[in-house]
């Protein structure tokens, strides 16, 4: 009997060899990360010598006909053998949603175009997701993923969609006002979010055209967007990964170019955005449901970016209720013209933290403001909904040093809460060619730092 029971064994520890064997361990590059804070290097996982071309599970190229099922099996049969690229060859390909896998690399090939329809039908059942810092169950965005370990977008081919419903959807007539003040009482009141569904009726939430929800290891890399429904690309409750050399063109409503929401260890390099709303947006959730999931976004780099046009090179908020911390700008242009350079915004609903926000070696055309700190920033919000919980945002720590531009308004303005001050701003080495309107403004603030400004005033009116 001891005999049999350790051959046996033998046998149990060949089996678990040979399993091994089919599964590695997974592989990963690093990438260091250079920030005035600790930051620890992030993992770029090394996706499996496997491709699977969507032609060979269905996809017909041309652009009629809708792809969406030849492609998911394609995805489906990467993340079963272990990983690997789904390769979109060169040409035209119609599709609705795109749900990536862990493991699984959405490779755009050169002259690919994935077209993505605008029916909303094709983007049915809902998910799960969120919309302007709420959860809740609504169109899935057009690639997402959805608690994905390894995941990636690569290669040079283009993200493309269809936007003539989505352009109708840009306004917001009364069933949509009514929409979001229903979703806002919910989360307001903690409704649970599977009860929150918005895909229905005239809501007409768009959807995002990339979402990575609660995602680890993400990589963005190369490919090129060619409008959005909405937000562009959402990086929502992720913890390491890194958008590069993206080329990103938007201009409708609300086409923010990367929102890193409630997310860490994240590096956005070698990008140009040129959007009809804020280019690099960092946010954090808004009031109940991010206090409720409390996860702070941190420690995030954004280095060598060109912004086209937008209207922020840098934005905070103004969903950051769970809180914003150990944000790096370094080495970034803005050479046309942005409404803001440098905006961090908030309001007495959202509670949380801005602080340790740095925006260094920075140059840029025209604008309104070099810096701007507003701590009543509403939008519609003021008078459609009412105020559940009075919560005051601490901001502390806002560092520019050597920033330029050719033109502004106002090199800073900051409008603090006299219940807690803006705190510890500091401004080294900044340069206008030509103020317009005022060098400063500066109420409820407090350690405020100028060294070494230096300005051409040309104030109108005098």
């Amino acid at each position: 009997m001891k005999t049999i029971g350790l051959k046996m064994a033998a046998v149990a520890a060949l089996l678990l060899g040979a399993v091994s064997c089919s599964a590695p361990a997974p592989t990963y590059k690093t990438v260091e990360v250079t920030a005035p804070f600790p930051m620890e290097p992030i993992k770029e996982y090394v996706f499996p010598a496997r491709d699977f071309s969507i032609a060979d599970y269905g996809a017909v190229e041309g652009g009629v006909v809708v792809n969406t099922e030849a492609i998911a099996k394609a995805i489906s049969a990467c993340n079963q053998a272990g990983g690997g690229r789904v390769v979109v060859p060169a040409g035209e390909w119609l599709t609705g949603s795109v749900h990536l896998m862990s493991r699984v690399n959405l490779y755009l090939s050169e002259g690919a175009v994935l077209r993505f329809t605008d029916n909303p039908e094709d983007y049915l059942p809902a998910v799960m997701t969120s919309w302007e810092g709420l959860e809740c169950y609504n169109y899935s965005p057009l690639v997402y993923a959805f608690g994905c370990e390894d995941v990636a977008i690569t290669g040079p081919g283009t993200l493309a969609p269809r936007m003539d419903t989505w352009r109708v959807w840009f306004a917001r007539p009364e069933a949509h006002l009514e929409a979001l003040k229903a979703l806002y009482t919910m989360a307001s009141e903690d409704v649970p979010v599977e009860e929150r569904q918005m895909a229905v009726g005239e809501n007409h939430l768009r959807p995002h055209l990339i979402q990575f929800n609660r995602c680890k290891n993400v990589l963005l890399d190369g490919f090129k967007i060619r409008e959005s429904p909405f937000w562009t690309i959402h990086i929502y409750l992720c913890d390491g990964g890194i958008a590069r050399n993206l080329d990103v063109r938007a201009h409708g409503h609300n086409n923010d170019g990367i929102d890193l929401e409630m997310t860490r260890n994240f590096l956005v390099e070698h990008c140009r955005f040129d959007q009809g709303d804020d280019a690099v947006v960092i946010k954090s959730g808004r009031n109940q449901d991010a206090w409720r999931i409390n996860v702070p976004t941190e420690n995030i780099v954004v280095r060598d970016c060109e912004v086209l046009k937008g209207h922020t090179l840098l934005g905070i908020g103004s969903e950051m209720s769970a809180g914003v911390r150990n944000v790096y700008m370094d080495h970034c242009t803005a050479p046309d013209s942005v409404f803001r350079l440098f905006f961090a915004k908030t309001n007495h609903r959202r509670g949380g933290f801005i602080e340790n926000i740095w925006m260094k070696n920075v140059q840029a055309g025209k604008m309104q403001r070099l810096l701007e700190v507003d701590t009543d920033v509403l939008y519609q919000w003021r008078d459609l909904v009412p105020t559940y919980k009075d919560s005051v945002t601490l901001i502390r720590g806002l560092y520019l040093d050597s920033v330029s531009c050719e033109r502004t308004e106002a090199i800073y303005d900051l409008k603090g809460d006299e219940r807690l001050p803006i705190r510890q701003v500091e401004l080294r080495n900044v340069t206008a060619g030509e103020v317009t309107k005022f060098v400063r403004n500066v109420v409820n603030a407090e350690d405020v730092v100028e060294e070494n400004l230096v300005y051409q005033e040309n104030i109108q009116g005098r």
